[in-house]
């Protein structure tokens, strides 16, 4: 899990936008995450798999549409009928997943090279992706996640906390440039840190 991340070029730390005068503790956080495993899991119509008989890292796939399972290390996102994506800290879950979903019932991709990944956290961080974002945030609860744009560019929104309030943000990583401007243009208003 090396290489030069999608955001490395132009994310700066520091502060930005309305800080002035405001307690930093109090501000958004915005955040390149690096380091993550990204694996697609799609099962096949014609697999006779069970999918609440098979955990990866010790957690069950979620079956309810827009819900994530996680541990301390792996999130299980639901990303569709029969498809997920593991989100992991740990480098050997593909081989994990690989030998848990056998290739004759699931396509197994590692998309970890194509995303970037933005983490935002704190008091704001709904009424920051309110400004791009179609979704009703204030029904989204912890643990929720669901594929919608900002300002036009696909992403896939993953609740990790409650309070402060913290979403991943994952996008294509070609888009990771444009994505990362919107949303640190959405954050000027209140100002941010980014670290």
């Amino acid at each position: 899990m090396t290489g030069i991340s999608p955001l490395q070029s132009f994310h700066k730390k520091g502060l930005f936008g309305n800080h002035h005068k405001k307690n930093e503790s109090d501000l958004l956080k915005i955040t390149e995450v690096k380091d993550l495993m990204i694996v697609q899991i799609v099962q096949y119509k014609r697999s006779k798999v069970e999918i609440n008989e098979i955990n990866i890292d010790e957690i069950k796939f979620p079956e309810e549409a827009l819900k994530v399972n996680s541990n301390e290390k792996t999130r299980i996102l639901w990303s569709g009928p029969k498809t997920w994506i593991v989100v992991s800290e740990k480098e050997n879950i593909f081989e994990i997943i690989n030998k848990k979903c056998n290739s004759q019932n699931f396509a197994v991709t590692d998309i970890s090279q194509s995303r970037a990944v933005i983490k935002i956290k704190g008091h704001k961080s709904k009424e920051i992706l309110k400004k791009g974002c179609p979704i009703n945030f204030n029904e989204f609860k912890k643990n929720s996640c669901a594929g919608t744009s900002f300002h036009g560019i696909n992403i896939l929104v993953d609740k990790i906390d409650e309070d402060p309030e913290t979403f991943n943000l994952f996008s294509l990583r070609s888009f990771g440039e444009s994505f990362y401007h919107s949303i640190t243009d959405a954050a000027m208003e209140d100002g941010y840190v980014a670290i």
